[in-house]
């Protein structure tokens, strides 16, 4: 099966608009993995909207499955990665303003900054992922770069997939073959749900872990976290 990754940050987002400590970041990172997730994914932002660098600090001591952390590499993305050491660092084209994560790197264009930034990322001990669309160039771009891993960006699957699934998912089993080719782990993510996510399971090749946020959160409402997060990891059984 692919891994479980839960993104907490729209945890944190409710705990910002009101203030105070509930709901509780670590609690429900330690929640999460007791309930079964095989892995936990922060993206602090310099706004701090969500996400806040106290939080990662705080997350790093209780933490005990894989521990991701994603963000635009600049100075201080890049200190915290120092300081926390992660399991894994994934890179994310962003801008700071971004409301979310709308495009995979152009691993051809910024092969320099990527190349230099995988390397220092590694002396950390990190594997490293690149956020990459779902094409094959941009794929064996972050190969020449030195990257661990590519996660492919999974909003167009998602947008596609009531229309044909079939047609939505071909760029993804190429690209994940590409990757694996190459020598590289394949992680997904973005727009990911209870709908379309054992789909994409069943048919990517290679695909070790998968990273939802937004829609386990918001299902969880309804349905309770715990068991919300044994209804994904079901879909993400091949």
């Amino acid at each position: 099966m692919a891994k479980l990754s839960v993104n907490i940050n729209k945890i944190a987002t409710l705990r910002n608009a009101r203030g105070g400590n509930n709901p509780d970041v670590v609690r429900a990172a330690i929640d999460c993995e007791r309930f079964g997730a095989q892995g936990i994914t922060v993206h602090p932002r310099p706004d701090e909207r969500h996400i806040r660098y106290a939080d990662v600090l705080a997350l790093k001591k209780v933490v005990t499955t894989e521990f991701n952390i994603e963000g635009y590499p600049d100075d201080r993305y890049m200190k915290l990665i120092a300081e926390v050491l992660p399991a894994q660092a994934t890179l994310v084209p962003d801008a700071p303003d971004a409301i979310t994560s709308n495009a995979g790197w152009d691993t051809i264009k910024h092969a320099a900054l990527l190349t230099d930034v995988v390397s220092e990322l590694r002396r950390h001990g990190a594997r490293v992922s690149i956020f990459v669309d779902p094409v094959p160039r941009m794929v064996e771009g972050a190969a020449r770069c030195g990257a661990d891993r590519v996660e492919l960006y999974t909003e167009p699957y998602a947008h596609e997939f009531n229309v044909d699934k079939s047609i939505a998912v071909k760029p993804y089993i190429e690209s994940s073959r590409v990757a694996h080719e190459a020598g590289m782990g394949v992680n997904a993510g973005h727009d990911l749900d209870l709908q379309n996510l054992n789909h994409l399971v069943r048919q990517l090749p290679y695909l070790d872990e998968v990273s939802i946020g937004h829609a386990l959160i918001a299902d969880a409402l309804y349905l309770g976290l715990e068991n919300t997060i044994q209804l994904y990891l079901r879909a993400c059984v091949h």
